[in-house]
């Protein structure tokens, strides 16, 4: 143990204060490998201090450093949905899905671990903490929308777009995160003002909301981008109108 991780592992420090420094080690090592790779040797190591002292502060082993961690992580991706309910309702999205990509790109294989499953360490209460973290984001989009009692179709369309999200995510990561981060944000927001679109054709609940939404948009924002790109292409689709 090199002599800055001895300081480390010797410093007094607060109940709070270690839990957090243990969980900051635990997420920068899931960030990067799948959580079975990980062993609680590793966070020791990474944290600065003695196995025993882990097993202090989660007696229940990797399981529970596991589950911790990934409330911790769960917390911060919550947030990234979280906007002033100001403006534009695709500025407000594009916001959010910047702080969520860029969380997606800092924790890499981790976040592909946890949307993937599969883990050997993945319990009904891991999954019930991704499935926060879906639910949490629907509910920041409806808020966003001023959609009060939101019926099935709307809260459908929003789910399906958050679950197009996290499918982007991680394909995004496998192919090296191409296209950049600010295209494939583009994107999504224009993916989402095309399924509101869809939905507003059979759900008058959505057409209201729609059309309050686009009354607040401007010709060079994304809806008005999306706009002028696909009305060229249905131009030859008059027939079927």
């Amino acid at each position: 143990m090199t002599s800055e991780a001895t300081t480390r592992a010797y410093r007094r420090l607060s109940v709070e204060e270690r839990r957090t420094q243990l969980l900051g080690a635990a997420l920068a090592l899931f960030a990067h490998r799948a959580p079975e790779e990980v062993s609680l040797d590793d966070v020791a190591e990474a944290a600065g201090v003695s196995r025993p002292l882990v097993y202090r502060y989660f007696p229940g082993g990797k399981q529970q450093l596991y589950e911790a961690a990934l409330r911790s992580a769960a917390e911060e991706l919550q947030l990234c949905f979280a906007e002033p309910q100001e403006g534009p309702l695709t500025r407000r999205l594009s916001r959010a899905l910047d702080r969520y990509l860029a969380f997606v790109g800092r924790h890499d294989a981790g976040f592909s671990a946890l949307l993937q499953g599969g883990s050997v360490v993945e319990t009904s209460r891991t999954t019930a903490i991704v499935d926060g973290v879906r639910r949490a984001a629907a509910e920041h989009i409806l808020s966003h929308m001023g959609a009060e009692d939101p019926g099935p179709r709307l809260r459908m369309t929003v789910r399906m777009w958050i679950t197009a999200v996290e499918a982007a995510s991680l394909i995004w990561l496998d192919e090296d995160k191409e296209p950049p981060a600010e295209e494939l944000r583009d994107w999504l927001v224009e993916q989402f003002v095309a399924c509101l679109v869809a939905t507003a054709g059979r759900d008058p609940q959505t057409a209201a909301v729609m059309r309050a939404a686009l009354a607040l948009e401007s010709p060079e924002g994304p809806a008005g981008t999306l706009a002028r790109a696909v009305l060229p292409v249905l131009g030859g689709a008059g027939h079927l109108l």
